[in-house]
């Protein structure tokens, strides 16, 4: 059995770490490179960065800030931000990122998947999926990084994760947008019905507030990482903490 992993997530707008609520109200937490720093050393398993305007501003995420933070960082990091194409991806994996993450690109080109699989190999290709419950139904959501041009794009949730795994992803990030920012716990439900449709490792992100929110992801949904944001830059849970908490509780994470 693989160790599940603890995974923060900086959201990053501006050049600077930020942090909303349901993807909105955003507010400044801190500056990139004292962040990865910090995390890094504080025991997650890796970090995610998401450029969070770059696709509604038409525009790929900055591979300067990247470079900086692959030199400073000794665990694997993705990295998210209006890649477009196979240029875009190798300019990030060339800067220093183990993993991209698209969204709203392969919701615009599904061929991208496939496009950036058969070139990098999937084991780098994550698929980062914005979810919201509506009408008894969840359905993906685009441009979630601007509240003025965020919309849905009527996909079913569970219909499009079937499709980017078939289409060569490697990984999933279902982010459950009713959940995010409000710290009520993770939508064990959805995580639920998507293991059911993906053997795909899938991460869960959205919603943690304590750690009995972690152990109850993990024992509930068989979810292979749980990323988090604002629990983590409030200092409100301690990831070395969180750990022995789990494996105290026997999950197993590493150490």
């Amino acid at each position: 059995m693989l160790a599940k992993r603890i995974i923060p997530c900086l959201d990053v707008k501006d050049g600077n770490v930020v942090k909303g609520i349901q993807f909105n109200q955003h507010r400044i937490v801190g500056d990139i490179i004292e962040r990865a720093n910090y995390y890094s050393d504080a025991g997650a398993d890796e970090l995610v960065f998401y450029d969070i305007t770059a696709s509604c501003e038409q525009r790929t995420v900055d591979a300067n800030w990247i470079k900086e933070v692959a030199r400073c960082l000794n665990i694997p990091f993705c990295v998210a931000g209006g890649i477009k194409n196979a240029f875009d991806a190798e300019k990030i994996l060339n800067a220093g990122a183990d993993k991209i993450s698209i969204n709203s690109p392969a919701l615009e080109c599904p061929d991208l998947i496939n496009e950036l699989s058969e070139k990098f190999g999937k084991q780098c290709i994550v698929i980062g999926i914005d979810s919201f419950k509506k009408e008894n139904n969840y359905y993906v959501y685009q441009y979630t990084g601007a509240q003025e041009k965020i919309k849905n794009t009527e996909r079913l949730t569970f219909d499009w994760i079937k499709e980017v795994e078939a289409r060569g992803a490697g990984e999933i990030v279902l982010n459950c947008m009713n959940q995010d920012g409000v710290r009520q716990g993770y939508d064990c439900d959805q995580l639920r019905l998507a293991r059911k449709k993906s053997t795909l490792p899938l991460i869960a992100s959205g919603g943690a507030g304590c750690e009995d929110d972690f152990y109850t992801v993990f024992k509930k949904t068989n979810c292979d990482g749980a990323l988090a944001a604002s629990v983590f830059h409030s200092n409100q849970i301690n990831i070395k903490n969180l750990k022995l908490f789990l494996s105290n509780k026997n999950i197993l994470v590493r150490s």
